[in-house]
């Protein structure tokens, strides 16, 4: 088994008295894409968040490349080469899309002049965006604000990326679009933690699915076994017809 690139291990998150992680071991190693489904409510977010950095868990513990993570931040976790990408795109106002990813070359890899604006124009390469470089932020269209928040996660150079919902609110002709450019990262050699409720859109990416229930990993594994098993139909694709 290769050495994990990123893991939570023992972690749990509470909320109150809400438990929406209870010891979760969950591992990524580098170049691997991992998907996450599982229903509302399951803890597939809070399992991301405690991941990014933006919430800490209450127990257990993060590592990346080894190094115990746990206390860091999101931002000096996204610097270390763990970035997110958001299922509702918020881009900065007033700025093109090019300025929009200088930002995450700039803040999240601590790029600087021309090496930012490098950076910047080779993921927009990537995210089939470069003719859209000029272009307000705010006047694209959802594909292409999702493509924008792809690119500039992408800027900061992870060596994991980390996918909420980012297939959420479109079409299904754009939902493959999405998923080519996706695929392509994949096969540049980055991991890829992906929470999505289009399944049939996360197979064509991942090579490991894991389903959450109730704060808890319910089955995790090739996505053709994870999708047959019983305890996944169950708590989140609907009981077999007898």
């Amino acid at each position: 088994m290769p050495e994990p690139v990123l893991e939570a291990a023992g972690a749990s998150r509470r909320f109150g008295e809400l438990t929406a992680l209870s010891e979760v071991d969950f591992t990524v190693s580098a170049g691997e894409a991992v998907g996450v489904v599982g229903p509302n409510g399951a803890g597939k977010t809070t399992l991301l968040s405690v991941l990014a950095g933006t919430l800490r868990p209450n127990d257990g513990r993060v590592r990346f490349r080894g190094e115990d993570v746990t206390r860091l931040r999101a931002d000096r976790r996204c610097r270390k080469g763990i970035a997110r990408a958001y299922q509702i795109p918020r881009p900065f106002g007033g700025m093109t899309v090019l300025e929009n990813v200088i930002v995450g070359a700039t803040h999240g890899a601590g790029l600087r002049g021309q090496g930012a604006y490098q950076r910047a124009i080779e993921v927009l390469e990537q995210c089939a965006l470069a003719e859209l470089a000029n272009r307000r932020a705010e006047s694209l269209g959802l594909l292409h604000r999702k493509r924008m928040e792809l690119a500039r996660a992408l800027a900061t150079g992870p060596a994991v990326l980390l996918l909420d919902e980012i297939g959420g609110g479109l079409t299904d002709a754009e939902a493959d679009e999405l998923v080519a450019t996706i695929r392509q990262l994949h096969a540049g050699g980055v991991a890829i933690v992906w929470i999505e409720h289009i399944v049939h859109v996360l197979v064509q990416v991942v090579d490991r699915l894991v389903c959450m229930n109730a704060g808890r990993i319910i089955a995790d594994g090739p996505p053709e076994d994870v999708l047959k098993d019983a305890s996944v139909i169950d708590a989140y694709l609907g009981r077999r017809a007898a």
